[in-house]
C-alpha cells in the first residue's frame, strides 16, 4: 500500500481557544494479511483537566480519520475488539487513554490520571482496518486526521427545570401538593409527562409553543442520566469551512450558507458571520468565531460527517447545572449578568480578548453586552481575570458558552418525532445528496432552542428557560449555533 499524507487541515472544536493540534501524521506497520495499517500522530491541546473530586470529570479529544484514493473523501474504520486499547491494536501515548467505540467511527483520547494544564501526547497509533473500507494493499491514498475538543459528562442524577420563582419561561417542573418543584432525573427510565403530582410538566407561553405537553418520554430518549460527551465549544467558522471544503462540489451547493433568502445570502460580513464562498474553497476572516447561519440540515450533516449526534434538551440541563439548581441561573452558576458593553481586541482570531470583563460576575454574550453577533469560542475563559466558573461562563462540567452567544439547537421533548430520538450516532458518511441519513434523527427541523443568544435579553439566557423550546426559525438562523455530542460507551 502506498500512502500520501496531506498537510493537515486542522478540524478542532476550540482549536483557537485551547489550540488543539494534530501533527506529525504518518502511516506505519502495514499488515497485508489482516488488511490494516497504523495511523500515527501527535496530539496536543491547552487547558486540559481530569478531576476525581467535585465534577469528577475530564476533557478529551474525539479523533477520527478520513481517506481518499482520488475524488471524494471517505471515513476510515478504526479497529474495535472489546473497548480495551491493548486488545485493539492501538498504541497509547504516555499519560493518555484511548477509548474506542463499537462502531469504529473514531476514538476518545484523554488523560489517564488527575491533572490540569497543557497536554502533548506523542506517537499515538490507531489501527485503521483499511480492508473494511475496500482499500487494496497497493492503493495510493491520502489521509487526514481530525480532533475535536470534548467534555465528559459522568453518569448521575440531576435537577431538571425550575420552581417558578425565577424568570424562566415554560420551564420544566413537577407539581407537589402545594407548589411547583424541580423534577429530579434519577435514571434513563420512561418519564411520564402530565400535570399530576410527581410527573414532569411544563406550561405554555404567549410567544412560542414550547411543545405539545404530551409524552411519555421513552427509555431510549437520552435524558442525561447516563454518561455522555459534549463538544466543549460551539462550532467555529473555521471548523465549518473545513467540513464544507471537503464536500464534493454538488454537495457544497446544498450546504452553501452564503446563498438563499433563508441563509446569510451574502459573501460579505453579516451579523458578524464572515464565511464566503463562490467556487473552490470557502474562506473566513474570523476563524475562531462561533459559526451562525447553519440551518437544521447543515447542522445534522456536520454531526453525521463527524460521527457525533444531536444532544437533547434534557442533556443540556444536566451538563449545565450538574447536581445543583438555583432559580434564575446562568450556565456559570451565577444569577447576575455583566451589564458591560464589551471592548474586543483581535476580534474573531485565536487570540481575541475582551479587555473590560468584570470580576466576580457572570460574563456572557447577550443583547445587553452590545455585540450584535457571536464572539470567538472560549473568549471569556481567555479574558477572565480570575479563572473561576462564574467569570469564565463555564458550565458545572466545563462546557463553554451554554448561555448566550448562540442558541443551542437540541432535540426537544415537545413533539412525537423528537421523542422518538434514540441517540443514534453519525457514521461519518452522508447520503448522495450530502444530507445526514441517521436512523431516528428528526427530519422536520423542529428543535429546542435553549440558552439564548447575542440578540436576547438576559431572561432567555437562563439555563431552564424554554421560551423557544418548540420552535423552527427558518429566517432567524443568525442566532443559532451548532454543537454535538456522543453517548459514552
Amino acid at each position: 500500500m502506498k500512502f500520501k499524507i496531506l498537510l493537515l487541515m486542522l478540524f478542532a472544536t476550540g482549536m483557537y481557544a485551547n489550540n488543539i493540534e494534530v501533527s506529525n501524521i504518518s502511516l506505519t506497520a502495514q499488515n497485508t494479511t489482516d488488511n490494516y495499517t497504523l495511523v500515527e500522530f501527535d496530539l496536543s491541546w491547552e487547558n486540559s483537566w481530569r478531576l476525581s473530586t467535585g465534577p469528577s470529570n475530564y476533557d478529551g479529544a474525539w479523533v477520527f480519520v478520513k481517506w481518499r484514493r482520488v475524488g471524494d473523501w471517505k471515513h476510515a474504520t478504526i479497529n474495535y475488539v472489546d473497548g480495551t486499547a491493548a486488545n485493539d491494536g492501538h498504541t497509547e501515548a504516555a499519560g493518555s487513554t484511548i477509548k474506542t467505540t463499537p462502531d469504529g467511527v473514531g476514538v476518545f483520547i484523554h488523560r489517564d490520571a488527575d491533572g490540569s494544564g497543557d497536554v502533548n501526547f506523542q506517537s499515538i497509533q490507531l489501527r485503521w482496518n483499511y480492508g473494511s473500507d475496500l482499500v487494496q494493499d497497493d492503493d495510493v491514498v491520502e489521509v487526514q486526521v481530525y480532533a475535536i475538543e470534548m467534555v465528559y459528562i459522568p453518569e448521575g442524577a440531576y435537577p431538571l427545570g425550575a420552581t417558578g420563582n425565577g424568570a424562566e419561561v415554560s420551564h420544566f417542573y413537577t407539581n407537589t401538593s402545594s407548589t411547583k418543584f424541580i423534577y429530579n432525573v434519577f435514571s434513563e427510565t420512561t418519564i411520564i409527562v402530565s400535570p399530576a403530582i410527581g410527573d414532569l410538566y411544563y406550561d405554555s407561553n404567549n410567544s412560542s409553543a414550547p411543545g405539545d405537553k404530551l409524552g411519555p418520554i421513552g427509555p431510549d430518549f437520552p435524558k442525561g442520566y447516563d454518561a455522555f460527551w459534549s463538544m466543549k465549544y460551539e462550532l467555529t467558522e473555521d471548523q465549518w469551512i473545513t467540513f464544507f471544503n471537503q464536500l464534493p462540489s454538488a454537495q457544497k451547493s446544498i450546504h452553501d450558507i452564503t446563498t438563499g433568502p433563508n441563509s446569510k445570502n451574502s459573501d460579505l460580513v453579516v451579523d458578524r458571520n464572515t464565511v464566503s464562498w463562490t467556487s473552490g474553497l470557502a474562506t473566513t476572516s474570523a476563524p475562531a468565531r462561533a459559526v451562525s447561519y447553519l440551518d437544521y440540515d447543515d447542522h445534522a450533516a456536520y454531526l453525521d460527517w463527524a460521527g457525533l449526534r444531536f444532544m437533547t434538551e434534557l442533556e443540556y440541563e444536566k451538563m449545565t447545572k450538574g447536581p445543583y439548581h438555583t432559580d434564575g441561573m446562568y450556565a456559570s452558576g451565577g444569577t447576575i449578568a455583566s451589564p458591560v458593553n464589551y471592548t474586543i481586541v483581535n476580534d474573531g482570531q485565536e487570540n481575541a480578548l475582551i479587555t473590560n470583563l468584570e470580576e466576580g460576575i457572570t460574563n456572557i454574550n447577550g443583547f445587553t453586552q452590545g455585540v450584535i453577533g457571536p464572539l470567538r469560542v472560549g473568549i471569556f475563559a481567555a479574558s477572565a481575570t480570575n479563572p473561576t466558573r462564574i467569570e469564565t461562563g463555564g458550565s458545572y462540567y466545563g462546557v463553554m458558552e451554554l448561555s448566550g452567544n448562540l442558541y443551542e439547537r437540541l432535540i426537544s421533548v415537545g413533539t412525537p418525532t423528537n421523542r422518538a430520538f434514540m441517540g443514534d450516532h453519525g457514521d461519518g458518511s452522508l447520503d448522495a445528496n450530502g444530507q445526514a441519513n441517521v436512523t431516528n434523527w428528526p427530519n422536520d427541523g423542529a428543535a429546542a432552542m435553549r440558552g439564548g443568544s447575542f440578540f436576547d435579553d438576559s431572561e432567555q439566557l437562563l439555563v431552564s428557560d424554554r421560551t423557544y423550546a418548540g420552535s423552527i426559525f427558518p429566517t432567524l438562523v443568525p442566532i443559532i449555533g451548532a454543537r454535538g455530542g456522543r453517548t459514552a460507551e
